[in-house]
């Protein structure tokens, strides 16, 4: 009995390493470093960290797609392959689906809150003129910016400083990633890449 339940974990593993493969981690300038040492540490869910599979969208390659019921981006490979990374998405109330293009891309960016959020949350009001790139920066070390035919959606895919949201429903509609996964996806995404969500 004991043998037959090893031989079933034993093969359970191996097919699972078969099905991912792990993502090496980008390499970091001295600011990306100092900056991402100054966030909170959180251990993440093993499931949410970035690895490659075989693509379940079947959206051309380049193609970023986000299913934010289960809290994955996935950015479509050549080859029928994808790397998959956990990301926190929007609260119910404030989500957003559709598709649209990336047509920016900032390195730490700079945060404005729209005006219905400081509305909404009095508490943002001396940030209202905005917030410089930083650690303490909700956007985190990347930010690449959605717009719809020409136009800002105001939603964005970020890092964040709060790296235990990642998996949830946590945002006001925007796609947080972890700081280390967000300069990955930056660094093999060009403007111009269309993004689904869903």
């Amino acid at each position: 009995m004991k043998k037959t339940v090893f031989v079933a974990l034993a093969l359970s593993a191996l097919l699972g390493a078969c099905q991912y493969k792990s993502v090496a981690a980008p390499e970091l300038s001295a600011r990306d470093a100092e900056y991402i040492a100054l966030v909170p540490k959180f251990d993440t869910y093993l499931p949410y960290l970035p690895y490659e599979i075989s693509d379940p969208t079947g959206q051309p390659p380049g193609t970023i797609y986000i299913d934010t019921k289960e809290k994955f981006l996935y950015l479509v490979l050549p080859n029928k392959k994808a790397i998959r990374y956990g990301v926190a998405t929007g609260d119910e109330a404030y989500g957003w689906t559709g598709e649209a293009v990336v047509q920016r891309k900032a390195e730490w960016p700079r945060w404005t809150p729209p005006a219905e959020m400081v509305k909404r949350w009095p508490h943002l009001k001396p940030v209202a003129g905005g917030m410089t790139g930083g650690p303490e920066n909700p956007l985190g070390a990347r930010a690449l910016y959605l717009y719809q035919n020409g136009h800002d959606t105001l939603y964005r895919i970020h890092g964040t400083n709060e790296p235990e949201t990642i998996g949830r429903s946590a945002s006001s509609g925007c796609i947080r990633m972890r700081n280390i996964d967000v300069i990955d996806l930056f660094n093999r995404v060009p403007v111009g890449a269309k993004v689904v969500v869903i």
